[in-house]
């Protein structure tokens, strides 16, 4: 999908290649230590260190969509004294909001943000049944625009008369929707489209058509619509952004052609929600309200302001008329989650399902520690955090493997391939995907990693299992090189995948190097043989973003 920019920020979700690695930035911790004082709230944050005063230090673990990564580190840098004497201090981590909905439905509460600010309140309508969020204010506000060339606003004749949503998507100018699965703009504006047409089946039937028209148009990112828009091109696509997307991408140029259209009947608003998540109690629940008082107090609004948010009763950011934005607030749309979860549904019929048969290594050197588990529990944990978010009619299944796993073979079947939604012993598959992940740490094995010979064997079995209504790939998660020295090889492996390669069954793995020892090179040349994408994470930290970023590549 087509993120939100966030000015001077480090911090993007990763990006796929198919033929070379992505070696992720490591999170970026703003230090400094300032005293705020919030007369409408009388919130005081102190510059107290622990040894004067805060005994002890409560760690509230709060996650925020990218965008405001830095926006809620600068509101959060310092610890806040409570009335007991001790303090509250903020670790913020960035996520996509999709991620955390799967890690709502998989993690312990131990492994859970306590305050989560996404960028938009219909991620809470998707959160797991009997999940305990519950919104507590807001941080910030963004209308849902779009973005284009003044060039193609001219040429579309919406300087003085701007299009209604249908309107606005229903031109021949080229259109950029980001992945619906994940972005609350694309999904913001087809519910707007929808409520334009007045709802129903027969509007549903024409936001399909235009998704689908769109589709087999150029594949255009965001991005790349941004940056068309950004040069003036009269035939920049047309993009659903948040305000604050165009306002980043304007005054981070020295010169942008790039504008913010307004739809005449109002705009979905992404509303950054302040979100709190299970229910701490005593000490936990006081240090929690001092960190959701903080990011609800007009101090953080204006902080917003300055970033190019809104605040949330529509306050435009600074200067917004020169960034190509309107100054007053357009009119809200509301919008129904009931609607735009019938609506998702229906689009994501249209999607060819995935197939895939995941294989993990449980060597022993995926033992070494990471934060507070190792690089084995981090695998389990973002792998079972991925599966939630994959529709019941894809098929997984679990392959492990090391050197000699299983007689002279490097790898084990734990898991056959099989539908979601498919019943295995009265259980269902994703069911059964859980339990076997949970058993990795307890299958690390001495003796090596056989890379090369379980490769070679997990594509040709997902060859044998081909389903051509699929999009068919094998991924591989490992942390070391090949060292079994009766392997096939390098190039016995390479050879033999382009000769057994069979287009009308294509069958692409995806390579995640898990660590600094991983072989990210073995796995660019893998996958550039077999049309699939190799992933690094370096910091391991950081493997939910790319594990989860692998599992959607289906191009």
């Amino acid at each position: 999908m087509g993120r939100h920019a966030a000015p001077k920020s480090p911090e993007h979700p990763p990006t796929h290649h198919s033929t070379s690695g992505r070696r992720l930035d490591p999170r970026v911790l703003l230090a400094g230590l300032a005293v705020l004082v919030v007369a409408a709230g009388g919130i005081v944050w102190w510059t107290v260190a622990s040894a004067g005063g805060c005994d002890p230090t409560r760690t509230v673990r709060v996650t925020v969509a990218p965008e405001i990564g830095d926006l809620a580190r600068s509101l959060l840098s310092g610890p806040q004294q409570l009335d007991d004497g001790s303090c509250a201090q903020a670790e913020v981590t960035t996520q996509e909001p999709l991620q955390t909905v799967g890690d709502l439905g998989a993690l312990q509460a131990s492994a859970l943000p306590e305050v989560w600010v996404p960028d938009s309140s219909l991620w809470l309508a998707r959160a797991p049944e009997g999940g305990a969020v519950t919104a507590d204010g807001a941080l910030a506000s963004s209308p849902v625009v779009v973005a284009t060339s003044r060039a193609a606003v001219d040429q579309l004749g919406w300087t003085g008369s701007p299009p209604s949503w249908p309107q606005a998507f229903g031109t021949q100018q080229p259109v950029s929707i980001p992945d619906i699965a994940q972005s609350a703009e694309a999904v913001s504006a087809l519910g707007a489209v929808r409520a334009g047409l007045g709802g129903g089946e027969d509007a549903d039937n024409a936001i399909v058509e235009a998704v689908l028209a769109a589709a087999r148009g150029p594949v255009t990112t965001a991005e790349d619509a941004l940056a068309a828009g950004s040069k003036g091109d009269v035939d920049a696509p047309l993009v659903p952004v948040s305000e604050q997307q165009v306002y980043a991408t304007t005054t981070a140029a020295d010169s942008s052609q790039l504008v913010a259209v307004y739809p005449s009947d109002g705009s979905p608003y992404l509303d950054y929600p302040v979100v709190r998540v299970g229910s701490p109690s005593g000490e936990r629940s006081a240090a929690v309200d001092a960190v959701v008082a903080r990011l609800t107090s007009r101090a953080a609004h204006e902080k917003a302001r300055a970033a190019g948010f809104r605040t949330p009763d529509g306050a435009a950011p600074p200067h917004a008329t020169d960034a190509g934005l309107r100054a007053d607030a357009p009119q809200p749309i509301a919008l129904d989650p009931a609607d735009v979860r019938t609506l998702l549904a229906r689009l994501s019929s249209l999607v060819a399902p995935s197939r895939i048969l995941a294989v993990f290594d449980v060597s022993t050197s995926m033992e070494a520690p990471v934060g507070d588990g190792t690089r084995v529990t981090l695998a389990r944990d973002a792998a079972k955090s991925a599966l939630t978010l994959i529709p019941d009619a894809s098929a997984i299944g679990l392959w492990d493997f090391a050197y000699h796993l299983d007689g002279d073979k490097d790898y084990a079947e734990l898991v056959p391939t099989r539908r979601l939604d498919a019943d295995v012993e009265g259980q269902s598959q994703r069911h059964t995907l859980s339990a076997q992940l949970d058993t990795l740490p307890d299958r690390l094995t001495p003796g090596g990693t056989g890379l090369y010979d379980t490769t070679l064997a997990a594509v040709r079995a997902a060859q044998a299992d081909y389903n051509p209504d699929a999009v068919n790939s094998v991924l591989v998660v490992t942390d070391g090189t090949d060292d079994d020295d009766q392997s096939i090889g390098l190039q016995g492996l390479l050879d033999t995948l382009r000769s057994e390669a069979n287009p009308d069954r294509p069958v692409k793995v995806i390579g995640v190097a898990l660590g600094p020892d991983a072989d990210l090179d073995v796995l660019q040349q893998i996958a550039e043989v077999t049309g699939g994408a190799a992933y690094s994470a370096k910091d391991p930290t950081d493997l939910q973003d790319v594990l989860f970023d692998a599992l959607r590549q289906r191009q």
